[in-house]
């Protein structure tokens, strides 16, 4: 009897020691000293309109699904993400024997920040370049649109992970 008394206290303290430092939920991932997020409009070097707006759109969405910052006015945010698309190219991937382009891909480089109030980062300056999975055959009634959309949703995606707390 004291042995099996003795392995139920060995076997609690060890189970409480063991998950002290486990939490549930996603606010655990992200610094707790901040509360809300302004995501300023992306900037664009690209010639094709909107491009800026429709990320800009994304990352707020997805701020809003992934964290548990509230998206807010600059006048009372605590901090801000800002970026810039500094490379959106449109290259030939596939031809045919004509040597006419059959599929296209969409390559972009975007650089992002997030800074608290004071300016002071709290994630590292990032350069995403996206030009994996945006093939698309206009042939095939895909488009440019659908292509540049999955690179923002990406991008997007991409943002809110380097958001996240280092392990």
């Amino acid at each position: 009897m004291r042995v099996f008394a003795s392995l139920v206290v060995l076997v609690v303290a060890l189970a409480q020691t063991g998950c002290a430092g486990y939490h549930l939920g996603n606010q655990y991932l992200y610094n707790s000293s901040i509360r809300s997020v302004n995501v300023i409009m992306f900037e664009s070097n690209s010639d094709r309109r909107f491009l800026g707006q429709r990320l800009t759109e994304a990352v707020v969405k997805e701020v809003e699904l992934s964290t548990p910052f509230t998206i807010t006015n600059a006048q009372i945010s605590d901090s801000f993400i800002r970026g810039r698309i500094l490379q959106e190219r449109k290259i030939v991937a596939g031809e045919n024997v004509n040597d006419e382009p059959r599929t296209l891909r969409v390559q972009w480089v975007v650089e992002v920040d997030w800074v608290d109030r004071a300016g002071v980062p709290l994630m590292q300056r990032q350069k995403i370049r996206i030009n994996r999975d945006s093939e698309f055959v206009p042939e095939g009634g895909q488009s440019l649109t659908t292509a540049q959309q999955r690179n923002i949703e990406q991008i997007a995606r991409d943002v809110v992970s380097q958001m996240q707390l280092p392990w």
